[in-house]
């Protein structure tokens, strides 16, 4: 059997990262993935934007990773030449009554570190957005957007340049015990290692299940996310942003590097999906009408027949649809009791933004790592 230090299961950003971060560390590291290429889950299909920390509870792990990994990310992407832009994003109050809520968000924002927002009024919104309807916005400078398929090709890289590795087409099946380690199954191999991440994604509480000494992890759910083109030329230059509902951040207008704007995503939960693989990531058409009423709240100029389908995300839900969103699971020896083993659950937005930083947490909670140099 062959042995190697780490093995990481999951070639995302995430499962990119920690084995990059591995990889610096002087561990031999394996990356399996059972697809045939990186990142072809929900790294690949979600709003390309680098958060800057304003919804999630003070305290959290996404408020501290979002607010930490953000400024990680901007320096990596200046580093490696990955593609990027601080458009900066607008959060919307499109009514009196919101702006209480905006007022929260704001402190809410403040209490995670984020301090560079600003209070616009409608005039000063509208003066940098014309075309913007508001009763008051708050502008977030450090928002940006980041191509982030170059940003795992980067990680790739990087990883590989320390000596890790990826094997493609390596469908892990169960992760069981042995000795002071752990053995990696896959179909074709049995693979030693030291370290062990779950790095997943949709199917992370899947493998959870068949890594023998864990607890019985949450069950996996599915919530899925349609964005919609814009034809025509963009009406802003940056992002907007409805106020938040709960968890959902709602149909808000992002741009990508080439400055196509889109509008998404929506939130339909697959309650009849129990694995990754029943998903049907088609974009109905007729969805469209509710984006239509969505968007016109804050741009009433939508022309009608404007929006096309473009492409539909999935988020690697740890809950149900009525409870309340729980925090970023990274869960080591210290939660579960089994030494070398991290399981890195229900990862959805911001993991992106975080990646980097939810790295260099996870390796945190490996306290066996500290006396591997």
């Amino acid at each position: 059997m062959d042995q190697v230090d780490a093995v990481v299961i999951g070639a995302g950003v995430v499962g990119l990262a920690i084995g990059r971060a591995l990889a610096r560390r002087g561990l031999e590291t394996l990356v399996l993935e059972r697809e045939h290429a990186i990142g072809t889950g929900v790294s690949s299909r979600n709003s390309e934007v680098i958060h800057a920390g304003l919804y999630y509870p003070a305290g959290s792990l996404k408020a501290s990773l979002c607010v930490r990994g953000k400024a990680l990310l901007y320096a990596h992407c200046e580093s490696h030449g990955v593609a990027h832009r601080r458009c900066g994003k607008l959060v919307v109050a499109t009514s009196a009554d919101q702006i209480a809520g905006l007022r929260a968000l704001q402190a809410k924002a403040a209490a995670n570190g984020v301090l560079d927002l600003r209070w616009l009024t409608r005039d000063e919104a509208q003066a940098l957005e014309p075309q913007l309807r508001c009763e008051a916005a708050l502008l977030s400078p450090s928002t940006g957007i980041v191509d982030s398929h170059g940003l795992m090709l980067s990680l790739q890289g990087d990883l590989e340049r320390h000596g890790g590795a990826i094997a493609f087409g390596a469908e892990v099946t169960a992760v069981r015990r042995d000795g002071v380690g752990h053995v990696v199954q896959t179909a074709e191999m049995a693979l030693g290692a030291r370290v062990v991440v779950n790095a997943t994604g949709l199917s992370a509480p899947l493998l959870a299940a068949n890594i023998e000494g864990l607890p019985t992890p949450p069950a996996a759910r599915f919530s899925k996310g349609c964005y919609f083109s814009l034809q025509g030329r963009a009406p802003f230059s940056r992002l907007v942003y409805p106020l938040p509902q709960d968890a959902w951040l709602g149909v808000h207008l992002t741009l990508d590097l080439g400055g196509q704007a889109r509008f998404g995503p929506d939130a339909q939960w697959l309650d009849e999906v129990t694995r990754p693989d029943q998903i049907d990531y088609e974009v109905d058409p007729s969805r469209a009408d509710v984006f239509y009423a969505d968007v016109r709240r804050y741009w009433p100029a939508l022309p009608d027949g404007a929006l096309q389908p473009a492409y539909s995300g999935v988020r690697p839900k740890i809950h149900a649809a009525d409870q309340p969103a729980p925090d970023f699971r990274i869960d080591g020896p210290a939660q579960h009791g089994v030494p070398g083993l991290l399981n890195l659950m229900g990862i959805e937005s911001p993991g992106l933004t975080s990646a980097l930083e939810i790295a260099e947490e996870a390796l945190a909670r490996l306290p066996q790592l500290s006396s591997h140099q």
